[in-house]
């Protein structure tokens, strides 16, 4: 696995260099940055900024290194300033595109939650990824089997964030089918990994199967 969570023999279209480690790989593991007012360097998440862009892994270290080392200075090929926290900063702004996309796929009817749902779309091969709260029980999220693929488990947001895209206080389980949307959730929450423990967290009190 690549950093950002991207699979190193998927083909993920044109790739472009990580101006920390100097490796050349997909877009969709990357993040992009560019110049904004008074010199300041802004994440663009979406890629639809304008202005010349440049490229750092989806990773918080890697992040940290670029702004600690001028690294987006030599770069932009001009003295540029990281805001303090730019980390965090890009951390809340792909789960907030994660939320954003689920939402969309759950309007769409290409993500559902709730236990019996979600086993059911797992049971019936309907699902692509799993997702499952990284605040869940184990023993509760235990019971369910991700498909067996690349990317098939998602488990870097929290109970919270998952009721946001579906619309509730809380979710814990949750599936996604094949679709455009589907996929694009799969790929922004490979990024937001890179920033999260993928498979890990609190446990929560209690095994909540209606979420």
């Amino acid at each position: 696995m690549a950093r950002g969570g991207r699979n190193k023999d998927q083909d993920d279209g044109p790739e472009r260099r990580c101006i920390v480690t100097g490796e050349s790989q997909p877009k969709a593991g990357l993040i992009r940055f560019v110049v904004g007012p008074e010199t300041v360097v802004v994440p663009d998440v979406m890629g639809r900024l304008p202005g010349r862009g440049f490229y750092v892994a989806a990773d918080r270290d890697a992040i940290a290194k670029a702004a600690q080392k001028g690294l987006f200075s030599r770069a932009a090929r001009q003295p540029v300033k990281a805001p303090e926290g730019l980390a965090e900063l890009v951390e809340s702004l792909l789960a907030r595109r994660v939320i954003e996309l689920l939402s969309l796929a759950r309007k769409a009817g290409q993500a559902v939650t709730g236990y019996e749902k979600v086993k059911d779309w797992l049971v019936k091969g309907q699902a692509i990824a799993l997702i499952q709260a990284s605040d869940g029980s184990e023993r509760g999220k235990s019971k369910l089997r991700p498909p067996e693929r690349t990317n098939g488990f998602i488990g870097c947001l929290t109970s919270q964030e998952m009721g946001l895209a579906f619309g509730r206080e809380h979710a814990i389980h949750g599936a996604l089918a094949a679709g455009g949307l589907g996929h694009r959730v799969v790929e922004e929450a490979a990024r937001l990994a890179g920033f999260r423990e993928q498979a890990g967290g609190q446990t929560a009190d209690e095994d909540r199967q209606d979420a």
